[in-house]
């Protein structure tokens, strides 16, 4: 490997070691109690040597997004309401993740915060794509009356909102049975009865 890309590749996964630890310290110290010298000395550096990979701390928090955007990426035309139940299952075996997410979505709501644009940019992205995933699953109405745009807020309530109560107490939140439950009220078969197999009629 030539010396300038082994170089590049040492940078990359130092890079993605302090995001890594980045994450860790915001689940457990939130965003704003989160310093830069705590992420470094996390990972071996000094504040100096972590600022030459991040050169602020909102760019930091930039990365982290990020890479929290990347591990739950897929197209848009690939999801599907059943789909979205085991995006929950999937969730709640990486409570790390959902816990700074989490931790980072509540802090957002402040004046001022570096992820508020993020997370306000984001909401209107997936309740966008919450709505056309219900009006392909259900066409203009779901089976409860409302409208794809005013049942897709609700799906998106939920969904975040289960995280915080299962993080809270996830001995007595079962977040992908009750997610289950709120497609029931959708209208969905969620076909625990049938072996997993949706069944709905023709």
């Amino acid at each position: 490997m030539p010396y300038r890309d082994g170089m590049r590749a040492r940078s990359e996964e130092r890079r993605a070691e302090i995001v890594r630890a980045a994450l860790e310290v915001i689940a457990e110290r939130g965003y704003r109690g989160a310093s830069l010298a705590a992420v470094a000395e996390r990972v071996g550096l000094t504040q100096q040597g972590l600022l030459h990979h991040f050169p602020t701390k909102e760019a930091l928090l930039v990365a982290v997004l990020k890479e929290r955007d990347r591990w739950d990426a897929m197209p848009d035309t690939a999801w599907r309401v059943d789909l979205l139940a085991a995006l929950v299952e999937y969730n709640a075996m990486r409570p790390a993740i959902i816990q700074t997410f989490s931790a980072l979505l509540g802090e957002s709501v402040t004046e001022g915060h570096p992820a508020r644009e993020y997370f306000t940019e984001r909401y209107t992205r997936v309740r966008a794509n919450m709505a056309a995933v219900l009006r392909a699953e259900y066409g203009d109405r779901l089976p409860n009356g409302l409208t794809p745009e005013r049942g897709a807020p609700l799906l998106v309530a939920v969904m975040d909102g289960l995280q915080y109560q299962w993080l809270l107490d996830p001995e007595s939140v079962d977040m992908p049975g009750a997610f289950r439950d709120f497609l029931a009220l959708l209208g969905e078969e969620t076909g625990e009865e049938s072996g997993g197999e949706r069944r709905r009629e023709a």
